[in-house]
């Protein structure tokens, strides 16, 4: 697929199932998360890969724990549909954006770079037939979430990049005109 085609045509898949990226793919996505703009080489991000029934149940544990630490009279539907979400695809690459004060180059444009990350993962799964959808939620923000992943204070959960192979056609999308959001001086 070219480049022009690939930025144009991008869609989310929200319904993935087997396989999920391997080998050269998998290897792939991971050197596009690492190619994108990085003001002073920070490399201000970092990944955790949930690949496989253990990993993604282990996931869902956290989001479980976490959803009964913030609130503890938790309804046992919302329990078990927080244990479920990582199980929505067969690999969940959870970014991470690990900025650092810098005199130059600011903590929001650190956490812009491993945004970035995200959506490069995202393309070059797509760019090689995968499926893949950006969420964040409420998991994203969690203390708890955060402590079992071993964050560090100032990181930030920047998305969870689920990905695998589309399973059924995409939803239809109203392609926006660009003259609506774009404008000249």
């Amino acid at each position: 697929m070219d480049a022009l085609t690939l930025l144009t045509s991008r869609f989310s898949s929200a319904r993935l199932t087997e396989p999920a990226p391997e080998g050269e793919a998998l290897d792939n996505i991971k050197r596009a998360a690492l190619q994108v703009p990085d003001h002073g080489n920070l490399r201000p991000w970092r990944f955790v890969i949930a690949e496989g029934r253990q990993a993604l149940c282990r996931l869902g544990d956290i989001f479980a724990e976490a959803a009964v630490e913030d609130d503890p009279a938790i309804a046992n539907e919302l329990l078990e549909r927080a244990r479920q979400l990582p199980l929505r695809a067969p690999m969940v690459i959870i970014c991470i954006a690990k900025a650092v004060e810098h005199a130059k180059i600011p903590l929001i444009e650190q956490q812009h770079s491993a945004a970035c990350a995200v959506m490069a993962m995202q393309q070059a799964a797509f760019a090689q037939g995968f499926g893949g959808i950006w969420r964040t939620g409420a998991y994203s923000q969690l203390d708890f979430v955060k402590q079992a992943l071993e964050l560090g204070e100032d990181d930030e959960i920047v998305g969870f990049l689920y990905l695998g192979t589309p399973n059924g056609e995409p939803a239809k999308r109203h392609t926006p005109e660009p003259t609506e959001y774009f404008s000249y001086l």
